[in-house]
């Protein structure tokens, strides 16, 4: 049963040192370079059907990397197969669970989604609506608790009203979720603030805490590492 918690308070968007610090990923792409020995000894997959989420604006092509290392691991990948994520979040929800529907079908067993950002969003109203189709997720860097109020991209929402929708997603993040749940943020991410990429309402989500700017955590080995120990129950 999820936590019966008020609605947050106090929660911040990211820092502009944060934000800032996601101009580093050239030089944080040489570090992960540095840190693929993460890598070494990743469990084997049990062949599951996986499904990756980009994140808001992003392309299948954002999640290739983590496509190419999990089909190495032995897991029968996806890409979401709807294009770049346009941040239509009601209508994306329902469009893909048509093609979690569909493929679940054809794998005989429920998704594993892993979502990017808002893509981590789309799978865990996925999750909340279907729940059949999902048997677990994994978000990275996403805008769980409070909505685009706490992130650096709130200026592309003018005119929304930010309180009713603060609200609103608390309401839905009530109602709980049933699957097994990882959490990954990061104190450094510049898009959306940490305080708000964790999961305070399920008692069986697992927060993890990673080193990693927003737009690396979908090449960063640390988070792989995490994924491949998730998904081998490790």
């Amino acid at each position: 049963m999820p936590r019966d918690i008020p609605l947050p308070q106090g929660l911040r968007p990211p820092s502009r040192r944060a934000q800032l610090g996601e101009l580093a990923l050239p030089f944080d792409m040489l570090r992960y370079g540095l840190g693929a020995h993460r890598l070494i000894g990743a469990p084997r997959g049990d062949g599951r059907p996986v499904a990756l989420l980009p994140g808001y604006r992003a392309s299948e092509l954002s999640m290739r990397p983590l496509e190419v290392w999990l089909r190495h691991l032995g897991y029968q990948v996806r890409d979401w197969g709807m294009g770049r994520n346009e941040g239509r979040l009601a209508v994306d929800v329902e469009r893909f669970a048509a093609q979690a529907s569909e493929w679940a079908g054809k794998e005989g067993a429920p998704l594993t989604l892993i979502g990017w950002s808002l893509g981590g969003v789309i799978a865990r109203e996925t999750a909340r609506r279907y729940p059949h189709l999902v048997r677990e997720i994994i978000t990275m860097g996403s805008p769980i608790i409070g909505g685009p109020k706490y992130t650096a991209l709130a200026r592309r929402f003018t005119g929304r009203d930010f309180d009713a929708y603060e609200r609103e997603i608390h309401a839905r993040n009530l109602q709980g979720l049933t699957q097994p749940l990882t959490v990954i943020y990061s104190d450094r991410d510049g898009i959306v603030g940490p305080d708000i990429a964790i999961d305070i309402y399920n008692p069986q989500a697992r927060n993890r805490k990673v080193d990693a700017t927003h737009l690396g955590l979908g090449i960063s080995p640390q988070v792989w590492r995490i994924i491949a120990d998730t998904l081998a129950g490790t």
